[in-house]
């Protein structure tokens, strides 16, 4: 009896306790959304709003009414899911919903983003959140796209993909605790395509009913869409010609409709596409003609066409190079000779429904600057003939849940919001990795390749010519694609952002977030184990490798070298690690004031937004860069905090792979007079914590016509050869080689003796 009335209280007392954690995590909650909804006004969120109601009482939702209808609701994405960003930092978001789940308004009302902060103009975000606007968060959260449905922002890949992630996973949740989160039933009659329905038709039948659908713009038509953009700098830069000529003649087509398919690419092309194809993916042709291409510069680049898309209902499908094959001509007779045309695979797995209508939207852009363009876009709508579908009646079925998972009680979702894992999602770094697959393949090649460089280095310095190339091929690379393409610049920050992470919610997936940062911190991990920090300073910094490519350029047109004295150079390279151990102590104290203090770094202004912001930071970068023509490497030499953040780790390394004479530096002076960074001292001794693994070194290491040791080898071999051939022994012996000190250079240099 005891016992059972000792389990009864022992349950209130825990449900009393549950209750009480729910009441403060409400609570909680509550005040975080009444801090931030005094930032916005109602009318923000839903258009015409004029007040905010009192918060409902099982969730962080707010009502909002016009006058006395309700039009919406309004709620903080960080109350309902991670909003973790790149600081390591919520990113908070106002969000307006209207009672269909269509986001009717967001704003950004608090972040501690640094590339926002200082760097991309925080209306390009705000441009990135209106891009959700009209959009439902119940048919977006049913899309397993590996991209947003809005066009990313260059520079802040990782905050706006947290941004729309959040928007979306959040109002999902809003619309369950509102109760609203249903399924529609499903139609009585379903339609697809009839694979039965096979033949030929020729261009006339095709276009003229609608199994190609055509799309006409005229330069006149789009000179007047730019108008009504209002932009002025577009409207100031028409495009030019008499406003009848064609701009674009633009055709599309299903491939996958067995007539439509044959008809265009012909027997053996379309058994070929019908081979490659994998169950439920389907491809559309593409073809156009006139002053504007289609394709645009996407294909050049080996990415994303950037100029057309495919939408469906409320998702969206852009094409890759990989997907896409180029067609010399079409097939059906009497078809117009088109410039261009290409075949377009949709990605496996992608939402499509070839028996539904979809469009092809055009982009159209216009250069209003050097580095900026303003954008218009039309519609090439296509729906498949009825005479190419089937139709099935099927059962109606009631209405049910859209959630498939119980909604988490308020107070977890307050004080803890749900990952995606535990609602069955797929998790926003897994999608991030899924889409950049290629970037990922090329940078681990480019990797293993500098891997293989380093372990047999040997045999690849004995050859000067095809170091050198190499060298400099990998260094244009860096700079090129791993950075003013990919962006993919580490910097000091990520080390204080780490830093501050360990002391506060350390969440892997953060980390994962940015597929190319974090395989290059991982790596750079590895590399400082054998190597030190050169590997990533010598070869994968885009920064570094601007600089030596610029200093290479230099010397080509003779800018006159300042040699630092090696005294001066010691006492400048400390500077270096005063700077990082400041910034690492300030990132104690705020990490977002450490943030902009690491501005100090060039490396966002030249790689990351291309020197595009304020003249300030562009100045300040095109000094130090500057700086590099008559001193080598200067900002990494004394400023990189950076560099000194990996030196310190690097003293670990458990290699010695740069191979020494007992010579060098007693007398030779060689190596240290042409290292790039000055990292040899004058004993000949190398400091790990400067070098950056560049090889020059090794070789001059093995060079019999630079190095005086090698020198020697060689004159000795050469004698050793003279009088074998010759065959006079003793009698013919040479002179032997002697060993001389340039004063003005401290080259050592070897002569015969009596020369």
């Amino acid at each position: 009896m005891l016992g059972n009335t000792w389990l009864i209280v022992r349950g209130a007392v825990a449900g009393l306790l549950l209750l009480l954690a729910g009441m403060a995590g409400a609570e909680a909650a509550e005040a975080k959304l009444s801090q931030y909804l005094g930032k916005v006004q109602p009318a923000d969120l839903v258009a015409g709003a004029d007040r905010f109601g009192a918060a409902r009482a099982n969730a962080p939702v707010v009502p909002v009414y016009k006058g006395d209808a309700l039009v919406g609701h309004a709620y903080l994405t960080s109350d309902f899911v991670n909003t973790t960003g790149y600081s390591g930092r919520p990113i908070h978001v106002m969000v307006g919903l209207t009672p269909d789940g269509t986001v009717s308004g967001a704003k950004l009302v608090d972040h501690h983003e640094p590339i926002v902060l200082i760097g991309i103009p925080p209306a390009k975000i705000n441009a990135f959140i209106d891009g959700y606007v009209g959009k439902n968060v119940l048919t977006l959260a049913s899309q397993s796209a590996a991209s947003p449905p809005v066009d990313i922002v260059s520079g802040a890949t990782v905050t706006v993909m947290v941004i729309g992630d959040s928007i979306i996973r959040s109002g999902k949740k809003v619309m369950q605790a509102l109760g609203a989160a249903t399924v529609e039933a499903a139609p009585t009659v379903t339609k697809s395509l009839d694979l039965s329905k096979t033949g030929v038709e020729d261009w006339a039948t095709l276009v003229g009913d609608g199994s190609v659908r055509r799309l006409t713009l005229t330069v006149g038509e789009v000179n007047a869409a730019f108008e009504r953009t209002g932009r002025a700098d577009a409207i100031a830069r028409p495009e030019p010609g008499n406003p009848d000529d064609t701009f674009i003649d633009l055709y599309a087509a299903l491939a996958t409709i067995p007539t439509v398919g044959r008809s265009l690419l012909g027997d053996a092309e379309y058994e070929a596409l019908t081979q490659r194809l994998k169950p439920g993916q389907h491809a559309i042709i593409v073809a156009g003609q006139g002053r504007y291409s289609f394709k645009g510069s996407g294909y050049v680049r080996g990415g994303i066409f950037d100029r057309f898309e495919l939408v469906q209902h409320e998702g969206s499908v852009r094409f890759r190079d990989r997907t896409h094959k180029r067609l010399g001509g079409l097939a059906a007779a009497g078809v117009p000779d088109f410039p261009e045309a290409g075949l377009f695979i949709l990605p496996e797995g992608a939402e499509f429904d070839p028996a539904e209508p979809w469009r092809l939207q055009l982009l159209v852009q216009r250069a209003t600057a050097a580095l900026d363009k303003a954008f218009v876009t039309f519609d090439l709508g296509y729906q498949p003939p009825e005479k190419f579908l089937k139709f099935e009646r099927a059962a109606a079925t009631a209405a049910t849940p859209a959630a498939t998972v119980p909604a988490a009680p308020v107070a977890q979702t307050t004080a803890d919001p749900v990952e995606p894992e535990a609602t069955g999602e797929t998790p926003l770094w897994q999608r991030i990795w899924e889409n950049r697959l290629f970037d990922i393949a090329v940078l681990s090649a480019a990797i293993a390749l500098l891997t293989g460089i380093f372990f047999f280095q040997d045999q690849l310095v004995q050859r000067p010519k095809l170091y050198e190339r190499v060298r400099f091929g990998f260094l244009v690379f860096t700079l090129v694609w791993l950075g003013w393409y990919a962006t993919a610049q580490l910097s000091v920050v990520n080390i204080l952002t780490f830093a501050n992470a360990l002391r506060t919610d350390f969440r892997w997936d953060y980390f994962l977030m940015d597929p190319l940062v974090f395989i290059l911190w991982f790596s750079v991990a590895a590399s400082l184990l054998f190597w030190g920090r050169g590997a990533f300073c010598g070869w994968l910094c885009p920064f570094g490798a601007l600089q030596e490519l610029a200093s290479k350029a230099a010397k080509k047109l003779g800018i006159r070298q300042i040699q630092v004295p090696f005294g001066l150079h010691q006492r400048l390279w400390p500077i270096k690690y005063m700077i990082f151990l400041l910034l690492f102590g300030l990132s104690l104290y705020s990490l977002a004031t450490a943030e902009k203090a690491a501005e100090v770094e060039p490396f966002k202004t030249a790689i990351i937004l291309h020197f595009i912001r304020e003249w300030w930071f562009v100045l300040f970068a095109v000094a130090l860069i500057a700086a590099g023509l008559f001193i080598e490497r200067f900002f990494c030499r004394y400023l990189c905090p950076l560099g000194a953040a990996l030196a310190i780790p690097g003293r670990m390394r458990m290699f010695d792979w740069l191979k020494r004479y007992k010579e060098c530096g007693s007398p030779c002076q060689r190596c240290g007079n042409e290292c790039p960074v000055q990292a040899i001292h004058p004993d000949g001794s190398i400091n790990p914590n400067e070098c950056i693994q560049c090889l020059h070194c090794q070789v001059l290491y093995h060079h019999d016509r630079l190095c005086p040791v090698m020198i020697q080898k060689r004159l000795k071999r050469e004698r050793r050869d003279a009088i074998s051939s010759t065959g006079t022994g003793a009698e013919a012996k040479p002179r032997a080689a002697v060993l001389t000190t340039d004063p003005a250079t401290g080259r050592l240099s070897a002569r015969p003796e009596g020369a």
